[in-house]
């Protein structure tokens, strides 16, 4: 089996944050409101500075990526709400 190239890497995290997201915005408001405020605490990293992320530290690629992703999953599932009230 051949390496996955990286936009299939990244075609296959796009369709997860789109499961995902849609996962979230079908639960009821008390679950997903929950869900959400557990996702806003982890989309900021907390390395204790001032300007999280701005002073880059070995290792902290990983950890801004993941708070990244906390972030873009929250966005794409508000959108999915706004979409399922018009």
């Amino acid at each position: 089996m051949t390496e996955p190239t990286p936009s299939a890497i990244e075609g296959r995290m796009l369709a997860h944050r789109r499961i995902l997201s849609r996962l979230i915005a079908s639960l009821p408001e008390q679950d997903r409101t929950q869900l959400l405020d557990w996702i806003s605490n982890r989309e900021v990293m907390r390395d204790g500075q001032e300007d999280p992320g701005a002073v880059p530290a070995e290792g902290s690629a990983l950890e801004l990526a993941m708070a990244d992703e906390f972030s873009r999953v929250a966005i794409l599932a508000g959108d999915t709400l706004s979409d399922q009230d018009r």
